[in-house]
């Protein structure tokens, strides 16, 4: 799998111009410091934001073309979105929340999968109040699943969390993608995080891609020890 993007955004404070064609095989980051421009990518390639020019692919179904002047809505890229803050409904219990995107749960053993990898299904009765900042985020995740995206997108998933919790998510996020086979891009400023989970990545800095490339070839760039 595949997405390329090629697009200029005019932002407040910098134009985000973005060219590149990113490998969609486990776990893609995108590192750079706060205000890079990552968010922007991420709403972006979910249909949140509108290029003012531009195009992107993903498995060359054309999801946003200003020349050609399509624009896929959100709901209908097939694209789920794991934000930082988990975004629950707090009147709905977790089962209501999980399956509230989902219209209705068509693969009873696909929802089993997910609520058992992402271990909450002693959680399915209570309510969001009930639960801590880790809990709320795997039902962020198991909801973003079980709408079966082809790509799964995380804006620094963890960036709440305590030490304990971030530890314990990063490992239900290795499992993901080993498990249920999920491409994920994922958004952060960690670069332990990016060490940890990613296979390949992308350094954002004022809307401008600088590097990319697999985790350990950009790990042991010059580069990334200067920006870091």
């Amino acid at each position: 799998m595949m997405i390329n993007i090629d697009i200029i955004k005019q932002l407040t404070t910098f134009s985000f111009e973005f060219k590149q064609t990113i490998p969609c095989q486990g776990v893609t980051a995108i590192l750079g410091v706060s205000g890079a421009g990552k968010s922007t990518l991420i709403n972006l390639i979910n249909g949140l934001i509108k290029p003012d020019k531009g195009k992107i692919l993903l498995n060359d179904v054309t999801l946003v073309s200003t020349q050609q002047n399509i624009f896929v809505p959100p709901e209908q890229r097939n694209i789920g979105t794991v934000f930082q803050d988990a975004l629950l409904f707090p009147h709905l219990r977790v089962l209501k929340n999980l399956t509230y995107g989902a219209k209705k749960i068509n693969n009873q053993q696909k929802f089993n999968e997910i609520i058992e990898v992402l271990n909450i299904n002693h959680l399915l009765k209570r309510y969001p109040a009930m639960l801590s900042g880790g809990e709320k985020q795997r039902v962020a995740i198991g909801r973003a699943l079980l709408t079966n995206p082809q790509l799964l997108l995380m804006d620094e998933p963890l960036s709440a969390l305590d030490m304990p919790r971030k530890k314990e998510l990063l490992s239900y996020i290795d499992i993901l993608v080993n498990e249920l086979k999920v491409p994920i891009i994922y958004v952060t400023h960690n670069i332990n995080e990016v060490k940890r989970i990613a296979n390949y990545v992308v350094i954002l800095e004022q809307g401008k891609l600088l590097s990319h490339g697999k985790t350990q070839n950009i790990l042991q760039s010059d580069y990334l020890k200067e920006w870091l």
